[in-house]
């Protein structure tokens, strides 16, 4: 199992800089929160399988002031230098509905 406990991302899409995300761990239980982009804040909270896979669901303040929450599930790819970066499939429910693919890389 990968240890997620401590670890930063950030998106990979440049389009998306300035948003951080940091993942807490213990056993199997993930969580986390994230700030920058169009995110005053967001947060998840999941569950980490043996492979080192994530399943959560988050919700996400905008700065403009609504409120967005949804589904993800992430796969991550492990980098020479011992690093992570994760594919995301994400689904955001109610007004904002929509789904996608993005991907994170950890910040070493």
């Amino acid at each position: 199992m990968i240890d997620y406990d401590g670890r930063r991302f950030r998106p990979a899409e440049a389009a998306e800089s300035g948003r951080v995300a940091i993942y807490r761990q213990d056993g199997d239980l993930l969580w986390g929160e994230f700030t920058g982009g169009k995110a005053r804040r967001g947060s998840l909270a999941g569950r980490c399988a043996p492979d080192g896979s994530l399943d959560f669901a988050y919700c996400i303040v905008l700065d403009s002031g609504e409120v967005i929450s949804g589904h993800c599930r992430s796969t991550p790819e492990l980098r020479a230098d011992g690093g992570v970066d994760l594919r995301e499939e994400w689904e955001r429910y109610g007004a904002h509905s929509s789904t996608g693919v993005s991907y994170l890389t950890e910040i070493r």
